[in-house]
């Protein structure tokens, strides 16, 4: 019988949103107060699914799934300038959104898991408002 279980690890980072092809004045103009950086904390929600492992009752390791978070989402993140610390954001192919940042760890995380393990969502909370959610790779 599968079961799912989430586990949360929170982290502070800084983004803002800017296309570099674009003046400052133009940037302004499309995202208002968010063309500067501004820090949030990040909150991050990973459930995990598959069956019980007979003899622990567990899905997966928690220390195990803990320094797979520790590795994927709160070392290369915490404390960062995102717009520098994703490659695809500091390229200018995208822009730093709960959205694009969800899709992102999503994958890290995905490739990381043990056998049997599947990641079954991410999400990305900037704050109580504002969420996405990833539920298969992009």
């Amino acid at each position: 019988m599968p079961v799912s279980l989430t586990r949360v690890v929170a982290f502070e980072a800084r983004h803002r949103y800017h296309v570099a092809g674009w003046a400052d004045a133009d940037n302004r103009a499309r995202f208002g107060a968010l063309s500067e950086s501004h820090p949030h904390e990040y909150r991050c929600e990973v459930t995990v699914r598959g069956p019980l492992e007979p003899v622990t009752g567990m899905i997966v390791d928690l220390a195990e799934l803990d320094a797979i978070l520790h590795q994927e989402v709160l070392a290369p993140f915490g404390g960062q300038d995102l717009n520098q610390a994703i490659p695809e954001v500091a390229s200018g192919a995208t822009q730093p959104t709960c959205e694009v940042l969800a899709g992102h760890l999503y994958r890290r995380i995905a490739a990381r898991l043990p056998t049997g393990v599947v990641l079954e969502r991410v999400r990305l909370a900037e704050d109580s408002t504002l969420h996405a959610d990833c539920t298969e790779p992009t």
